[in-house]
Order: structure tokens, then C-alpha cells, then sequence
């Protein structure tokens, strides 16, 4: 099978940040363990301002995203897909059309986007951030202001630790509190305000005592620390003292539109006043007196994550995220392993009849895996439906490591290992997923009475639009429960557009 992930000195990659504020494609060359810049572009798009009152994004913040999308596609052509990386954050976790808007920015994009959880969006920003700092033992605390969201984490060297992601940003706070622009005393004190009983949820978990050094990442951070530089503050620092100063300047401006700063770019003056009211909750409650402005970011910690793929280093995390869930949910893990080896097992032996890629069986094989190891944690809330409550919490969980569509996928094999096939409304064309539903639904039959199975004198082969399961004599007459279920089975797959076949051969 092709491998066609190779990553080297002449390889270029891509990452595109969808932020709620501003789009970006960061384009850089791998180069001796580091990553080189080759080109950079950024556009506010400001998606995040143009959520109309039912969480729709508007047409006219649709059509700004995809002419952005596209000037981002044209600097895009030629790469390889596996080279290039987009992601979307809040304001796309939010919009409730935003299916629509990802369908057609794929599209002028050339590349398909996925929308991270929160808690994803932190992993790839402690990634970025640590990567362009210099290697210690220091125990950081990295903070990211975005249009819609902030993320709080803590880490070392290069892991993650502890991740949060809470719905306070420079946009939301500035619509809401500063209408108009309006800069007043008493929006900022009702703007801070509400934003500390926001962050106060996560108070205790960041408390200093668990951090030796604040990093804030973001446009939010850097565009303060610029305008506190030029005012004469320490170059890529923030303090109180500076924080406190620029808060009165904005106030004596009274209005956005007439603030007028060194170092104030005209597309950061209509958040300026949500961005400075959170960053002024997050000093307060956390006691912090310095903070250090980071250079990297989330788009830098795409570039280093597909490295990190692309040597197969990415499966412990997801791997580490499932196990986690599992335990959370009491899963039992010995039958939860008896249904992923035998899963594993039958996927083995269909793997070579796929036209798929090595990655992309590998990335099959990781997925069956993960989702026998977790398909019982609806269990937890009830024992009746409990596929259907294991897909909810699938769907409405924030693992590190997955994007939320790998999460859906997810959900619905754990959705689909029970019951009627049909309700997964299959695609006839999607064969990978096909074959690992399959492989699942026979896998939890084959382990009913929740004992290793017998797999010796079981064969599976895939043919058109079919699936072919081979037993012998003696293992069908050995096993009468496990052969009933199987002729359940083959009347499930009956109301799809694909068929299960059972033989019994000798």
C-alpha cells in the first residue's frame, strides 16, 4: 500500500486558522526538527461579530469567509492534502448553518476544514506556543483570547496538561458591552465584571501555585503588548501597571473610532475594548503580574502536529483521550479489549480488499479500535438505548487529539455497534466506514457472552456492496446463540444498501 505522508527538508506545509476575528495560512518549510516561515497572510474576516439572533452566521459574513478562503486556496495550489491543515474554532462551533458554510469553503479552499473542540483548539495552542520557546523545565500557564472563546492551559515542555476553553472573547465582549464602540468607564467595569463570573469557573485550576510563568498567545495579547511597547513598557511584556494605563486612554477616547495609540491597527479598534476588559478579569482573578506575549500560536501548532502524524505520534494522544472516557464512564475493560481484538481481528482480514492508502487503513483500523474501546460508556446512564447515549456523549464531548468530525464519526459506530443499521442513513460509496461498522456489530455478536470468542475457522471477505462471513460446520454447531445472532444480522444489513452473507462451509 502507498505511504505518501513523507515529510522532509524540501517539504512544505500549511495551516489555516478560521478564527471568530481573523483567518490566517501560515506556510512553512521543515527544516532540522523546526519550522521555517515561507509566507504568512492574515485578513479580520470577523465572522464572529455576524451571528444573527439564531446563531446563524449572515450571508454577508459567509461571503467575506469564502473570498478570504479563496485568495488562501490560490497561495494553496499544488500542495498535497496530507501538507495542509484547516481548522475552524468558536464562532463555527456556534453557528448552527455552519454545514453549510463548511461545504462551500472546502470548495474555494481546495482543502477540507475541520471544526475543533475547545479543548482541541488549547492542545494546538500549548503545542505552538511551546514549540517557539526555548526548552525548560518551567511550569507555564498559556492564555489565548480569541474573538469568542479563551483558552486556559497549563503544561511543560512540550505536554498539555490541564486544557479549558470558556465562551469570553474580544469580539462577544465588545458587541455586548461597548455598543456603538462606546468606551465608558461603566462598560468596562460591567464588561470586566462579567467576565470574571465567566473565568471564575477555572479560577481554582490556574491558581498560581500550579504555574511558574503566564505566556498569552493571540492577536488580542500582541496587539496590546505593541501598543504598551511604543508607549514605553518592556518590550513583549504585559503588567498591570500597563494594562491599567491603556484602560484610561480608551476611556478618555470615549469611542473606538477616535482612539488613537501608537501601535493600534485599525482592524483591532472595534474589539480593543473587549479584549483589554478580559484580559483585565484574567490578571485580576489569577493575581498575575507579568504576563510574557508568546510568538507561537494554533496555526504553529498545526504545522507541528502534522510532523507529529506524519511519524504516527498523534494515535497516543487520541489514544490516551479514549482511555480517559472510558475510565470516566466505568467501562469494563476487559470485555471492551475482547471486543477490539476481535474487531481488529476481522478488520485484518478485509484490509487488504480496501483500496485504501496505508494512512487511511491505519487511520481505519485507530478508529475501530478507539470506538470498541468505548462503545459501551452509555452504559453509565442506562443500560436500555445505551448506543444511543454513548453517541450523545461522544457527539458532546471535547477529546484532545480529535477534531469534532472524527468525534461524530466516532458516535456513530458507537451509535450503529447495536440495533438498526438504518438509522445511520450509510453512504454506499463510504466502504472504510462501511467495513468498520461491520466489523464492529460482528465483533460485540462474536463476544455476546462477553468471554474471548473462538475466532479460529472465521474468515471475512469484502465484495460490491457486500460483506461475506465464513464459518465451518463444527464452529456453527460449537456456537447455536452466536450463529442465531448472525442470521439477525444478515436481516439488518438486509433494509441497507449493503449485504451481509454468511457460509458455512465443511
Amino acid at each position: 500500500m502507498e505511504k505518501n505522508n513523507i515529510i522532509n527538508s524540501e517539504t512544505l506545509l500549511a495551516a489555516v486558522d478560521l478564527g471568530s476575528n481573523s483567518f490566517r495560512l501560515e506556510i512553512g518549510r521543515y527544516d532540522g526538527g523546526q519550522i521555517q516561515r515561507v509566507d504568512y497572510l492574515k485578513e479580520a474576516v470577523r465572522q464572529g461579530a455576524d451571528l444573527d439572533a439564531d446563531r446563524n452566521l449572515k450571508p454577508e459574513a459567509i461571503e467575506r469567509g469564502l473570498k478570504c478562503l479563496a485568495r488562501f486556496g490560490e497561495s494553496l495550489k499544488g500542495f498535497p492534502k496530507e501538507h495542509v491543515r484547516a481548522v475552524a474554532t468558536q464562532t463555527l462551533r456556534e453557528a448552527r448553518n455552519r454545514d453549510e458554510f463548511i461545504k462551500l469553503a472546502n470548495k474555494v479552499l481546495g482543502y477540507n476544514i475541520e471544526v475543533i473542540s475547545g479543548v482541541e483548539e488549547a492542545r494546538l495552542i500549548y503545542q505552538g506556543v511551546s514549540r517557539l520557546l526555548p526548552q525548560s523545565d518551567e511550569r507555564r500557564l498559556v492564555i489565548d483570547i480569541g474573538g469568542r472563546s479563551t483558552e486556559f492551559i497549563l503544561g511543560q515542555q512540550f505536554k498539555a496538561h490541564t486544557t479549558d476553553s470558556l465562551r469570553v472573547g474580544s469580539v462577544a465582549w465588545s458587541l455586548k458591552y461597548f455598543p456603538n464602540g462606546e468606551l465608558s468607564e461603566q462598560n468596562f467595569y460591567r464588561a470586566e465584571i462579567a467576565a470574571e463570573s465567566f473565568l471564575d469557573a477555572v479560577t481554582d485550576t490556574y491558581h498560581h501555585q500550579y504555574w511558574d510563568i503566564a505566556y498569552g498567545a493571540s492577536g488580542t495579547f500582541g496587539a496590546i503588548a505593541d501598543i504598551l511597547t511604543l508607549e514605553g513598557f518592556k518590550e513583549g511584556q504585559i503588567t498591570k501597571k500597563g494594562l491599567d494605563w491603556l484602560r484610561s486612554e480608551l476611556v478618555r477616547a470615549k469611542y473606538a473610532d477616535r482612539v488613537k495609540l501608537a501601535g493600534l491597527k485599525e482592524d483591532r479598534k472595534a474589539v480593543i475594548g473587549g479584549g483589554l476588559s478580559v484580559i483585565l478579569a484574567v490578571f485580576d482573578l489569577l493575581k498575575i503580574d507579568t504576563l510574557t506575549v508568546a510568538n507561537g500560536a494554533l496555526r504553529h501548532g498545526l504545522l507541528y502536529d502534522m510532523i507529529a502524524e506524519a511519524n504516527d505520534d498523534m494515535s497516543d494522544i487520541r489514544e490516551a483521550s479514549v482511555k480517559l472516557l472510558a475510565n470516566r464512564f466505568s467501562v469494563n475493560a476487559v470485555q471492551a479489549t475482547n471486543v477490539k481484538d476481535t474487531a481488529i481481528y476481522l478488520f485484518d482480514k478485509l484490509a487488504n480488499d480496501l483500496n485504501q492508502t496505508e494512512l487511511e487503513t491505519n487511520e481505519l483500523r485507530r478508529m475501530l479500535a478507539w470506538a470498541a474501546q468505548c462503545h459501551e460508556i452509555g452504559s453509565a446512564i442506562s443500560h436500555t438505548e445505551s448506543h444511543r447515549h454513548g453517541a450523545y456523549i461522544l457527539d458532546n464531548s471535547e477529546l484532545m487529539g480529535f477534531s469534532q468530525s472524527e468525534l461524530h464519526r466516532l458516535s456513530l459506530l458507537v451509535l450503529g455497534h447495536h440495533g438498526k443499521i438504518k438509522k445511520l442513513d450509510l453512504a454506499a460509496n463510504d466502504v472504510g466506514f462501511i467495513v468498520i461498522l461491520a466489523c464492529i456489530r460482528l465483533a460485540v455478536i462474536l463476544c455476546h457472552s462477553r468471554n474471548k470468542p473462538e475466532l479460529k475457522g472465521i474468515s471475512l471477505h469484502l465484495h460490491e456492496n457486500s460483506i461475506q462471513l465464513i464459518t465451518t460446520q463444527a464452529w456453527h454447531q460449537k456456537h447455536p446463540q452466536t450463529a442465531y445472532l448472525l442470521e439477525e444480522e444478515i436481516i439488518s444489513w438486509q433494509k441497507t444498501n449493503w449485504s451481509l452473507m454468511v457460509s458455512v462451509e465443511g
